[in-house]
């Protein structure tokens, strides 16, 4: 399979390590959305049983890149997305899988024009993690830039 025809979730779960070793599943990605799994495993349980914080991190991370790729995947071939710096706070016991979803804090057209402009743009993705009974067990909110090629 091409690059140009696997997913997003297939691309990140192929080329990010991590993704893949937790055995994620990309849900939904869009422009709008992004809804990334974790399922629940015991070899990535924390003390009290439920998934590890860093688990929970790279689940939530993960679901911010997949947004930013569906949202700025035309922009590959003039930059590259970075994330910036993350911030995580962790609400509630997670117990089993876990459920991520990314929104975007800014709308693509304005920090597309950022780019355009010759800025290299910062924006966020808020990110909630919820279990199964739909209780937000975790907020992050992780700044991404695109910085251009050069």
């Amino acid at each position: 399979m091409s690059a140009d025809q696997m997913s997003i979730g297939e691309m990140l779960a192929a080329t990010v390590p991590m993704a893949w070793t937790l055995d994620l599943q990309f849900l939904e990605t869009t422009a709008e959305r992004a809804v990334v799994a974790l399922p629940d495993q015991a070899d990535y349980h924390n003390h009290v049983g439920g998934p590890h914080a860093g688990a929970m991190f790279t689940l939530g991370e993960s679901a911010s890149g997949a947004i930013v790729l569906a949202a700025f995947g035309d922009q590959l071939a003039r930059a590259v997305p970075l994330a910036v710096r993350a911030e995580i706070a962790y609400k509630k016991l997670a117990m089993g899988p876990v459920t991520a979803t990314a929104t975007l804090g800014r709308p693509a057209a304005e920090v597309v024009a950022e780019l355009d402009e010759g800025v290299r743009p910062e924006f966020p993705v808020s990110v909630a993690l919820r279990r199964e009974d739909g209780a937000v067990t975790g907020e992050m909110t992780v700044v991404w830039t695109l910085r251009p090629h050069g």
